[in-house]
């Protein structure tokens, strides 16, 4: 059984990303990234298609909203800030835990998220940094 699968599925991520969502935007730092124009409208589906993927999951991300190296660039250029992208990270475990998702399959997307937001942070000097071909590491 894959992770995706353990998750519960598209649904089940979803309902963290928009929970995560809420969380964030309820707090004084992690809501400046949250709250501008800028953002994606659809911002919480697309982060759900890009964890069920990497969970093992279809290629929702990929076939149909970008690639990595985009995801990668979208996320880049704005300096280190690991105060906000540790408030962030905690949020997202509390969004993980307040679900219905099974505690050891959340343990491994919520490890999985950390480690690739920490992976992001080699790019925050310039987006233009970010190489093409990158592959959306798996969970």
């Amino acid at each position: 059984m894959s992770l995706y699968d353990e998750l519960g599925g598209f649904d089940a991520i979803l309902g963290v990303c928009r929970r995560w969502n809420e969380l964030c935007l309820a707090d004084p730092v992690a809501e400046h990234p949250f709250s501008h124009p800028y953002v994606h409208p659809q911002h919480d589906e697309r982060l759900a298609a890009y964890l069920s993927e990497a969970a093992g999951g279809p290629r929702l991300y990929t076939g149909g909203y970008g690639t990595e190296s985009g995801m990668q660039r979208m996320h880049a250029g704005n300096g280190p800030h690991a105060e906000l992208d540790e408030i962030c990270l905690s949020l997202f475990d509390q969004a993980l835990e307040e679900s219905a998702i099974d505690p050891r399959a959340a343990a491994r997307l919520g490890a999985y998220f950390r480690a690739v937001a920490h992976d992001m942070t080699r790019f925050d000097d310039a987006a233009d940094l970010v190489p093409e071909g990158l592959a959306i590491r798996p969970a």
